[in-house]
């Protein structure tokens, strides 16, 4: 499948990949490493229209989407965005989702890889509501510093409000919100616009486009789980360290507890994830086995040499019992390299909350 967008990243030289069912662009011709630095100083421009954007309506929205998420929408004010996860009934993350509440409607964005089957899930679990994949918007994604000098006309927002505003006389959802771990915004817009939108962004020089290799290594800097690599199905939101996404109310104890898939498994923790830095300049990639003291104790789940700090990051799983001042190693190609636990994020985030 092709985004709307597609002929304009071949038009900007976008070496492209398949991904998730899509020919999306993973790098430009200035390369993932010169697109991350410019995303953390001005402001890149992503293609992010292969997720899932979900619209649910009906009367009494509130109470079916909390039999299906972990949310609770009293005091949920339309115009607010929540970071939410679909989970399974052992209480593994099936997929983390971005849910904002609307005055008609609630909108939520799923990944590319899990839409069709989030869709199929909502629908079974909300069985009186209009739940539908929208097929006509596509999704854009302004990050960085400068995104707000670039769309003055959302720089009103905060951090994780969604609003439905004019931009180039087209009205879009946007949302103060990205993956990145910098200020920005994600703009759904009717796919008939996307091309001339993204085209009067690029206009600004301040903005360039960014592909989806240089998405992956910001988000990892900012300490952000990847679905489908940090966190799946077997995983739950406390080993994830996610346990946060579920409202305080419908925790154990809450006056909402419970009555969610998965509620009694949440708390499980067999292991729990955690950032690591390399402590030689090897880098560690998905996959390798970490050791301490001779005795497999975990597996990186993502890793990169950071463009902005120079060294090895990584995101792993590790057992439980091992203790923050343990000396790990990641085996690469057959050899240990020491690698230091680290809390994440590497980089500090920089959202517009105030």
């Amino acid at each position: 499948m092709r985004t709307a967008l597609y002929d304009l990243h071949l038009e900007l030289g976008a070496r492209m990949v398949r991904f998730a069912g899509y020919e999306m662009p993973l790098q430009y011709a200035e390369g993932l490493r010169a697109e991350h630095l410019w995303t953390r100083s001005r402001a890149g421009l992503f293609d992010v229209s292969h997720m899932g954007q979900i619209r649910v309506r009906g009367s009494e929205l509130g109470a079916a989407l909390e039999r299906a998420l972990p949310v609770d929408f009293d005091g949920w004010a339309p115009g607010l965005q929540k970071y939410s996860l679909l989970l399974n009934e052992q209480g593994g993350i099936d997929d983390d989702l971005m849910v904002t509440r609307l005055e008609d409607e609630v909108a939520i964005v799923a990944n590319a890889s899990r839409k069709a089957e989030d869709l199929a899930r909502l629908q079974s679990l909300c069985r009186h509501q209009q739940i539908s994949l929208s097929e006509h918007d596509s999704l854009l994604a302004l990050q960085g510093p400068s995104a707000g000098e670039v769309l003055p006309e959302a720089d009103g927002l905060r951090f994780m409000q969604a609003r439905r505003l004019k931009i180039g006389g087209v009205e879009c959802l946007v949302s103060r919100s990205g993956y990145t771990g910098e200020d920005g915004f994600e703009i759904s817009v009717p796919s008939d616009h996307a091309v001339a939108l993204a085209r009067k962004l690029l206009e600004n020089p301040l903005v360039k486009p960014v592909g989806l290799g240089a998405r992956d290594t910001l988000r990892l800097e900012a300490g952000l789980p990847l679905h489908g690599q940090d966190i799946d199905a077997g995983t739950t939101p406390r080993e994830a360290g996610l346990a946060w996404a579920i409202a305080r109310s419908r925790r154990p104890g809450g006056p909402k507890a419970g009555g969610f898939p998965g509620a009694a498994h949440v708390e499980r923790a067999e292991r729990r994830l955690v950032g690591l830095v390399g402590e030689e300049a090897v880098p560690v990639r998905h996959g390798a086995e970490l050791i301490c003291e001779g005795k497999p104790v975990g597996k990186v789940t993502s890793g990169t040499v950071s463009p902005t700090l120079g060294k090895p990051v990584m995101m792993a799983y590790i057992e439980s019992s091992v203790p923050q001042s343990a000396e790990l190693h990641a085996v690469v190609r057959g050899k240990p390299h020491p690698v230091r636990l680290t809390p994440l994020p590497f980089v500090r985030k920089r959202y517009k909350k105030g």
